[in-house]
């Protein structure tokens, strides 16, 4: 019982503190960078909170980890879902189309010694 309430007293009094850092250090980069490189105006400790909140609603969305990644999925690895909509995209093509699209990599990617040597015989007209 006596651990629940320390935990609580932590969070009821670490929580507010660190948002009042966070705003702060945010006021104050807006106010040392702004008016000197933009003209624009200082801004006070209430207004920094908004910004923050509208920033976070703009960019990060409250979705967890931040906003959607780029395919369209709610969240989430974006490497995974571009994973699994390369093999999608693969597992629809036919076999010929495959051993083609291999090839072409192949040969651009990783030339073989004998493509090479054949090169190197072939005439120049």
């Amino acid at each position: 019982m006596k651990n629940k309430i320390i935990i609580i007293a932590k969070i009821a009094i670490g929580v507010p503190l660190i948002i009042f850092v966070v705003g702060y250090v945010t006021m104050s980069l807006w106010n040392w960078l702004v008016p000197a490189l933009f003209n624009g105006p200082e801004i006070n400790l209430w207004q920094t909170f908004g910004i923050i909140l509208l920033s976070k609603i703009l960019f990060g969305g409250f979705k967890g980890k931040g906003g959607g990644c780029c395919c369209g999925h709610g969240g989430g690895n974006p490497r995974e879902a571009w994973k699994q909509h390369l093999k999608a995209k693969w597992n629809d093509l036919s076999n010929e189309e495959r051993s083609n699209l291999k090839n072409k990599f192949f040969s651009k990617c990783y030339p073989r010694p004998e493509d090479e040597h054949n090169q190197t015989e072939t005439p120049n007209k």
